[in-house]
Order: C-alpha cells, then structure tokens, then sequence
C-alpha cells in the first residue's frame, strides 16, 4: 500500500509540474505579438497583369507565439500551404515552391499594411512582378435560413439562351437536351448572377476528362475522370483544393453524374449522385480559376470547358431570399 501511495503521489507532483507554466516560457494562451494580429485571418487579393487583373487569396494565421503560417491561392490552381510567413512591423513576406508553373523558381510574395488593407508586389516563377491589393474577405454569415423560391431553368435544352462564352470563339452546343463542350476551348457563364441558391447539375465527360461547376464563378466543384492521383480535397466531388468529399461516389466515365448542391453564405451542401458528401462545410476562399475575389458579391454559375470535353443536362436553380 505504501508503494501505491508513494507511486500517486509521484504522479501528482509531475503531473503539477508538467501543466504549470515555466518561467521564461511562453503559454498556450498567450498571446499572439499584435504585430502578427493584424495580418492574420483572409484575405481576397487582386493581382494587377498589364492586360488585366486577376483574383487570388489570402490566409494568415499565428502558429504559436512566434511563427505565422498560411495558404495562398493563385489565379489558377489550388490551395498552396505557406510553412513560413516572415513579418516585420507592418510588412510581411514569403515564398512557396511552384505547383502547375513549368519554372524551377519559388512565388515569392511581398505585402505591408495599407490602413485596413494590404497592398504588396509578387514575382512569378517566371521571373515577371506584379503588384497587388488585398481587402478583408467577409465573413458570409447569414442571421437565418433562406426562404427557397420557385424551381427555374437555367438550361432550356435546345439553346444557349441565358448563358455566353467566356473566351474569344464559343465551341459550346445546345441539342437535344444537353450542353455540350466537344473539346477544349472557352468556360461558359451564366448571364444572371446569384447570391443564396440551391442548383442541380447533371453532368458527363469521356475518360480522362476534367472539368467544373463554379459557384458564384468563385467556388469550383470538381468534375474529373477519378483516378486515384488527386488529393481528396482536389478530386471529383470536393471544392477544389479545400473541401473533402466524405466518400468516392463517382461513376465510371460515360455515365450521367449528377450535383445538387446548396450554397448559403460561404457555407455549402453537396449531394453527388445522391449521397452527401459535403454537408454544411465553410468554403474558406476562392479557388483557383475564379472570375473575381469580391466573394461580397452575387456570381453567376460558370462551367468549365477548357479542360476537355464534357456534357451537361436538367440544369435548375431555386434562389434563396
């Protein structure tokens, strides 16, 4: 009995020990330099090209007391992790391997505070810089459940009445109830834009196709020949370099697929061939390809079409109010 005491005893002096704060050793609950405060959260980003501007995205976040760590998404691809963000007062800086550029060379991004705004340069893996400007990305949180209004077709089956190509020549088809893309060439667009929504979607592609359903032209959700290569937050399924799908629910290329998915907010729903798989799950930004970061905003529904053949069929949305 002796033994046991003395043995609890030794366990309740350690365990002391172990959970009380060491002097000269920062906490779990300490807090974050206010430097480091002011740049963390997200950020939607506008990159200025020489022909146009392009979107891209922004997170920051402490990582204990002494290091800030993040994500960045370019103009194109998915969400990057950031190991390091270098701060400095009001500036900051950091540089990421390259992930879909043919270049050996780092994106290296530069940024300081601009009163409630950032404002910095970058320099691509090709070498080339551009400067850019960054606002707070809004939160997104509605005070209540939308009320759903009518069922509307947003594809009347034998034309492209309501939507436009986005690029210079238009390879897009209307007939016998599918849209169709027969090869690579321009995303296509709705004309309407939306805020709150639920849309079904029914889609198919031949093997080794890919393409896109972006919601709010901002948020894109998967479509591609599953091949086991992707990560699951960048397969069939998921919202492309974010958001999961809980289960493999994709059919074998050639087969009519179907999307219902209901977007409140930043806060989205996905029924793939109905079996839910995303339920209720935060977007954190836009994603790679999107027309704009003014997630503030309605978008329209936009269909990639630039990435291979692909077909569409029984596109409806409900608007949410």
């Amino acid at each position: 009995m002796k033994r046991i005491i003395l043995l609890f005893s030794a366990i309740a002096f350690w365990t002391v020990v172990r959970c009380a704060p060491v002097p000269g050793v920062p906490t779990a609950r300490a807090s974050a330099p206010d430097t480091v405060v002011a740049f963390m959260g997200r950020w939607d980003l506008t990159v200025h090209l020489p022909n146009r501007d392009v979107p891209s995205w922004l997170e920051m976040q402490a990582s204990g007391v002494r290091t800030m760590v993040g994500r960045f998404v370019g103009s194109g691809g998915s969400a990057r992790p950031i190991s390091k963000i270098n701060y400095n007062g009001s500036a900051f800086s950091f540089s990421i391997p390259p992930q879909w550029e043919r270049e050996d060379r780092d994106l290296s991004v530069e940024g300081r505070l601009q009163g409630d705004s950032l404002t910095g340069t970058m320099v691509a893996p090709d070498g080339k810089q551009y400067s850019w400007v960054g606002h707070r990305a809004p939160l997104l949180r509605r005070s209540q459940e939308p009320v759903w209004g009518p069922v509307e077709k947003l594809f009347d089956g034998a034309s492209l009445k309501g939507w436009h190509a986005m690029g210079t020549t238009n390879q897009w088809v209307a007939q016998d109830g599918i849209l169709r893309s027969p090869h690579s060439g321009s995303n296509i667009m709705t004309d309407a834009s939306f805020g709150d929504f639920k849309l079904h979607i029914e889609f198919r592609y031949p093997a080794h196709s890919n393409s896109g359903v972006y919601l709010r032209g901002r948020y894109e959700l998967q479509i591609e020949d599953e091949g086991g290569t992707e990560p699951p937050n960048n397969e069939i399924g998921a919202i492309y370099g974010f958001l999961s799908p809980n289960g493999k629910m994709g059919k074998a290329a050639g087969e009519w697929q179907s999307y219902d998915v209901e977007l409140v907010g930043r806060t989205v729903t996905v029924v793939f061939n109905g079996k839910q798989v995303i339920c209720r799950q935060e977007i954190p930004g836009i994603t790679g390809g999107a027309l704009d970061s003014k997630e503030g905003e309605p978008g329209p529904i936009y269909l990639q079409g630039d990435h291979g053949p692909v077909e569409f069929r029984n596109i409806t949305i409900q608007r949410g109010r």
